[in-house]
């Protein structure tokens, strides 16, 4: 149950993102929820992968280099998921950027909403 939460959420947070970035395109609420799906499968599998190997650049950029392994991140599911666009590696990073911003908001309403704070 908690999975599927976690992906509504995320697909909520994709189509919201999707809506305010100019440079980003979602076909359907279809795609948005697949396109959370492959963002969560790349972020648990390969993003540790490519943070273990990049770790010299990040440490040496004060992590500002996990910004660009999440724009790489999310040109990736571009390319796997149809109905997912997105126009170049600015967008993207723009994206990453905002999607976590709109995630981290909608998964505190949750939790507030879940402890019964209204």
């Amino acid at each position: 149950m908690n999975f599927i939460l976690r992906t509504l959420i995320s697909t909520l947070a994709v189509l919201i993102t999707a809506y305010l970035l100019p440079g980003v395109k979602v076909d359907s609420i279809i795609t948005a929820v697949i396109v959370a799906v492959v963002l969560s499968f790349l972020n648990s599998f390969l993003k540790p992968l490519m943070v273990l190997l990049s770790l010299p650049i990040t440490v040496y950029t004060l992590g500002l280099f996990l910004l660009v392994i999440n724009t790489i991140i999310i040109l990736i599911t571009a390319r796997i998921v149809k109905g997912f666009y997105v126009d170049g590696f600015w967008s993207a990073m723009w994206f990453s950027i905002v999607l976590s911003l709109v995630n981290s908001v909608l998964e505190a309403i949750r939790k507030r909403d879940e402890n019964g704070r209204y």
